[in-house]
């Protein structure tokens, strides 16, 4: 599965300087709605792209959406940090 989504880059409240951008509802429910083997905390592995930056990494639920982890490494790279709206384009690799 291949989605393409714009989103707000927002700082954890937990955890200083982790940082992330939410996955839409609606195509958050498409990976929701696909089987796929139980991993750690529900997470499902992708690949991400923003800008000119690809990486593997994982996206964990939290209520109707997914939450991407951005890298400091994408953000130092792509000069972008909290507040900014990017565009991102995930492969989904499970299910």
């Amino acid at each position: 599965m291949r989605i393409r989504f714009t989103a707000s880059i927002y700082e954890w409240t937990a955890r200083r300087n982790w940082f992330f951008v939410d996955v839409p509802p609606e195509p958050s429910a498409d990976i929701a709605d696909q089987p796929r083997m139980p991993r750690g905390f529900d997470s499902v592995r992708v690949t991400a792209t923003v800008g000119t930056t690809t990486w593997n990494t994982s996206i964990f639920p939290g209520g109707d959406t997914y939450a991407l982890p951005l890298k400091a490494a994408v953000l130092k790279a792509e000069g972008i940090g909290r507040g900014d709206e990017i565009t991102v384009d995930l492969d989904v690799h499970d299910g």
